[in-house]
This record gives C-alpha cells, sequence and structure tokens, in this order.
C-alpha cells in the first residue's frame, strides 16, 4: 500500500517557507597576504611605510637588528677561537689584534659582520611584514646592471683620491713609502683570496643596516631623510676606533652614502664604494705585507681627508650624472 505523498504543487514553485534560488555556501573569508605590497611612487627612505600602523614594528625592528649585530658577531668570534686553538693560532682578542695570524683575524672581522645580513632580512619580513628586496631599492630588489656601473665610477673615484692624498702627503712632506709595498704572492695570494670572498658581502651587510634600515625606519615615520642620513651615519661611525680626523671621515662617508641611497633610490651607489673602499684599504696593506695594519683603528692623518673630499666629490659627480642619464629611477613603480 503506497503512502499518500500529500497535496502536489504547480511545477515550477517552491514548497513554502523555502528560497526561490538553490542554496549557496557564505563565501570563504579571504587570507590576507603576508608581505605588504611596496607603496608606488615612494622614495628609498619611505619604502618601509607599508600600513597604517603605529612606531612600534620599527622600534622593535631597530631593537632585533642591533641585538642580532652584536650576537652574532660575538657568536663568529667565539667560533674562531675554537678553531683558532685547534689550529694553534694564537687568540689575543684585543681591539688592535683578534689573533696573532692576520688572515685568519681578517676572516673572522669579516664575517662577524657579513652573517648578520640574514637578521637582517629576517627582520624586515617578520616584523615589518615587507619584502627584504625592498630593503634593497625601489624596485623591490638589487639593480645588478646598476651596481656594476657604480663599481667602475667607484674605481675612477678612488684612484683620483689616493692621488690626491699622495700629492698631499709629498707636499707636506709626509712619508709615503709606507703606504704601498709588495711583499710577494705567497704572502699577498691568500689575503687576496678573503678579501675578494669575504669583503663584498661585509660591506653590503654594513649599508643594509645603517643606509638601508635605518634610514628606511625614520622614514616610515618622518618626512625628512635627514634624521635617517644623520642618525645613521653617527652611529656607523661610533663602531669605529679612529681620531676624530678618522671619525670625520667615516661620518662624511656614510652621510654621503646615504644621500646617494635617496637619490637614487637604493643600495647600490653605497655598496659599490663601500666594496671598493674596503677593497682597496685591505689589499694595499696586504700587498705590502702589513695586513694587521689595517685591522688597526688609530690615528688618521689630516692628508687623508683632502683624499676623501676629492674621492666622495668625484664619486658623487659621477653617480648623480650617470643615473640621470641611464634614467635611473628614485621612486618605486
Amino acid at each position: 500500500m503506497q503512502e499518500n505523498p500529500g497535496p502536489q504543487l504547480p511545477y515550477g514553485t517552491q514548497p513554502p517557507g523555502r528560497p526561490a534560488y538553490p542554496y549557496q555556501p557564505p563565501p570563504m573569508p579571504v587570507r590576507e597576504p603576508w608581505f605588504r605590497p611596496m607603496p608606488r611612487g615612494a622614495r628609498y627612505d619611505y619604502l618601509a611605510r607599508v600600513g597604517d600602523r603605529g612606531a612600534w614594528r620599527e622600534i622593535v625592528g631597530t631593537i632585533l637588528v642591533g641585538v642580532a649585530f652584536f650576537v652574532i658577531g660575538a657568536m663568529v668570534i667565539g667560533v674562531g677561537v675554537v678553531l683558532a686553538t685547534i689550529l694553534g693560532i694564537p687568540a689575543s682578542l684585543t681591539p688592535e689584534e683578534l689573533f696573532g695570524d692576520p688572515v685568519f683575524s681578517l676572516v673572522v672581522l669579516l664575517l662577524s659582520i657579513a652573517a648578520v645580513l640574514p637578521a637582517v632580512f629576517g627582520t624586515v619580513a617578520l616584523v615589518q611584514r615587507r619584502r627584504p628586496g625592498s630593503l634593497s631599492s625601489v624596485a623591490g630588489r638589487l639593480r645588478w646592471g646598476w651596481l656594476l656601473r657604480c663599481l667602475g665610477v667607484a674605481v675612477i673615484a678612488l684612484a683620483l683620491g689616493q692621488v690626491a692624498q699622495v700629492a698631499m702627503m709629498t707636499v707636506t712632506r709626509e712619508p709615503v713609502t709606507d703606504l704601498f709595498g709588495w711583499a710577494g704572492w705567497s704572502a699577498f695570494l691568500p689575503s687576496l683570496i678573503v678579501i675578494v670572498l669575504l669583503v663584498p658581502f661585509q660591506a653590503a651587510t654594513e649599508e643594509y643596516i645603517f643606509r638601508g634600515w635605518v634610514m628606511q625606519a625614520f622614514g616610515a615615520h618622518l618626512r625628512s631623510p635627514i634624521w635617517g642620513i644623520v642618525l645613521g651615519s653617527a652611529l656607523f661611525a661610533s663602531l669605529h676606533g679612529y681620531s676624530w680626523i678618522g671619525l670625520i671621515d667615516v661620518f662624511s662617508f656614510g652621510a654621503l652614502m646615504a644621500w646617494l641611497a635617496v637619490r637614487t633610490g637604493g643600495l647600490e651607489a653605497p655598496i659599490a664604494l663601500h666594496v671598493a673602499n674596503n677593497m682597496l684599504a685591505f689589499g694595499v696593506s696586504a700587498a705590502a705585507g702589513h695586513l694587521e695594519k689595517a685591522l688597526q683603528q688609530g690615528d688618521v692623518p689630516w692628508q687623508a681627508l683632502v683624499g676623501t673630499v676629492v674621492q666622495l666629490g668625484a664619486y658623487a659627480v659621477g653617480v648623480l650624472y650617470l643615473a640621470k642619464k641611464r634614467s635611473v629611477s628614485d621612486l618605486s613603480g
């Protein structure tokens, strides 16, 4: 016996209380991407402006970068002490000399700085929630072609600076024989290998910290870049143990590099001159067989400021001219 199906509704109608359209589930919530988009049309020091938020990200990030700089550096030096003990290299750990072997000292010193770079990138990604490439330039990456062109300008500027310094020392009857020399390939080659392999990473790390992170941390909340330029350069100079002439030299270098980062939209120009400058300083000392002198920081002759003025002036003019000629953008796209 069949059950009564109840009253039949006309074809095409719906039972009372039911919607006249098929059931649709509620839309799934859209997951916000972790990395915030880079602001468009922004200056280099404005690239950390990735949303409306307080200054806590820059404060926490600066503390993390500062702690990483000292902690990672100490860890690398600690590993160096262990390796030196195994290899029978004396470890003095004084400001003038880390280890008895100057080449080994150079390796540990450069690595103690270069090893901080991943921590800087990690802080940008995790704390500020932006892509680490935005720390490199307004293009969101390191512009390798522009970097190589700046490196060519840096070599010319360094040569002019060296000539100016030697000329001034000659005029003022200061000895210049200690500046140059040749100790032979057996003494120079090990140092050269270390310089070529590690100096670029050490110099780039310092630029990413003092001209990259510091500039953009201030630029995230302040309109003028002058605060990031001055304070970043002061911090950079404070980590050097030179006399007051040397500190003026280092501060001037840092201030110009920060200004060029803003004017050219990235760290390529600062990295290029920093790498070339450090490779020349270490290379000349290593060639003369006095690498330990390059690791020591103390008195700097006043004639060096003449070379610095010529070097920085020539580099700034050359980079700005080339940037205009090559239409290098100083704003994000």
